[in-house]
């Protein structure tokens, strides 16, 4: 394939549209929704990782569009009524047909590039640490997409019908939908005996990942093998279909992608938990004393310090021996339905933390103070109140001395329930002697640590439930 063609091929077909198709709706899709991955340590323009894996999870909506517009570009000898001519000539149909899928190729590529660089010049803005760990899964979503449209040409070419484009796009829509809801998700229990479901292996089949929820979350290596020999497979059958010329040869042209699917499941993972692995270079902490956060986080460690510290004196002040040590980001990365597993010795924390996102100065050290006494016992991925935060709320105002509302996004409506339900035990609390006080405390922490009990029904008196 010679570069003059390929101009002459890029000048006179539809594939640079293609391209321009796919980058205008991304970019319309994050720019115009306002969804999660515009929040939070997670958004797709805070860390190299979360960027490709929302440009990543794009792909649910983009590798249909990309195989539909394959298709349509694989109609475009018969659309032309040359096929016949085009066979006489003594140039070589795979010849043709690597101009073809080469078009195509570098647009589809070239737009998702795009779509990353986007991205990139503001996540340089937002973020010191840089790594390389993000790359592999965004050239396997160029690869995604490339493969798609040469699947689309071949089977165009393989059925000239005006349908193929249309029904090509609606199937491929339709497998991303079963693999990311039904045929790719396996029913589980957790712990507390709750139903939820997880991807299991044929999920990795998709172009989609799953929601980005940790920062520190990234694929396996695993996983980006076995999806590429899976991808190599989808374009080898292809490019065959596009220059087989009998209908033999075009079953025989299916073999490729059969080949590529069997041998992907035997690399793929199987076990959820090394699908989604902790980035162990992001998730390394990087420390101000006993202040820690993760490497991923390191510019946020200078704000994070002066209230880490005061937040341990405090509670040293008050829990004594019993006080934790250590103030340090939660690096886990826990499975969503999953109980949370707190330590006594160390503040763990996370910065998308409703009372920890956007708290600063003396409110950071209150919302520290906080997560030590009462951190919370929600299963991982669920979100809510209840009588954790009543429980939180006097825990903090007994260490500091003063019963008032935490940090937060809560409405003022909440924020009186809350005083309505925390001053009367408060009031009750500070009735009692202080070593009373301090062992009613310390046992409400222990319920609050262990997830065994109702925090705030041990702080008013009652027997944990």
């Amino acid at each position: 394939m010679s570069l003059r063609v390929l101009r002459i091929e890029l000048r006179r077909s539809v594939a640079p549209w293609a391209g321009a198709v796919v980058l205008a709706n991304a970019l319309a899709f994050l720019y115009l929704v306002n969804a999660a991955w515009w929040r939070g340590s997670t958004a797709w323009t805070a860390q190299w990782t979360t960027l490709a894996l929302w440009t990543r999870g794009l792909l649910f909506y983009l590798w249909p569009l990309a195989v539909g517009l394959g298709a349509l570009q694989g109609l475009r000898d018969h659309r032309s009524k040359m096929p016949e001519l085009l066979t006489s000539t003594p140039r070589p149909a795979r010849h043709r047909a690597a101009t073809l899928a080469g078009a195509t190729a570098i647009t589809l590529a070239s737009a998702f590039s795009l779509l990353v660089l986007v991205g990139a010049v503001q996540v340089v803005a937002n973020t010191e640490y840089t790594h390389l760990g993000w790359l592999p899964i965004s050239l396997v979503g160029a690869l995604f997409l490339v493969a798609g449209a040469v699947l689309g040409m071949g089977a165009g070419r393989a059925l000239p019908s005006v349908l193929t484009p249309p029904a090509l796009a609606m199937g491929a829509f339709v497998f991303t939908v079963l693999m990311h809801m039904s045929v790719g998700r396996t029913e589980t229990n957790t712990a507390m005996g709750i139903t939820s479901t997880e991807p299991n292996q044929v999920s990795l089949l998709s172009p989609a990942v799953e929601e980005v929820r940790d920062v520190l979350i990234t694929l396996s290596p695993a996983v980006h093998v076995g999806q590429t020999i899976w991808l190599l497979g989808m374009a080898a059958t292809g490019f065959a279909l596009l220059v087989a010329a009998t209908p033999r040869t075009r079953l025989i042209a299916l073999t490729p992608v059969v080949a590529g699917a069997t041998l992907a499941l035997l690399v793929l993972p199987s076990d959820p938990r090394r699908m989604y692995v902790v980035d162990k270079a992001a998730a390394e902490l990087v420390c101000d004393g006993p202040v820690c956060v993760a490497r991923t986080h390191q510019e946020r460690l200078a704000d994070l310090a002066g209230p880490g510290k005061e937040a341990l004196r405090l509670l040293h002040d008050a829990l004594g021996a019993q006080a934790p040590v250590s103030v340090r980001e939660n690096t886990a990365g826990w499975p969503d339905g999953s109980m949370p597993q707190w330590s006594r010795r160390t503040v763990l924390f996370d910065f998308d933390d409703e009372i920890i996102d956007a708290a600063q100065g003396e409110a950071l050290t209150r919302a520290l103070i906080a997560q030590g006494m009462v951190p919370g016992c929600l299963p991982v991925g669920w979100s809510g109140t209840g009588s954790d935060l009543f429980a939180r709320t006097v825990a903090v105002g007994w260490v500091l001395g003063d019963l008032r509302p935490l940090p937060g996004p809560e409405p003022a409506s909440v924020r009186r329930e809350v005083d309505a339900e925390t001053r009367p035990v408060w009031k009750k609390l500070k009735a009692l002697p202080r070593a009373e006080q301090l062992a009613r405390i310390n046992a409400t922490r222990a319920a609050a640590i262990s997830c065994r009990g109702d925090a705030f029904d041990v702080l008013s008196g009652g027997a944990s439930r």
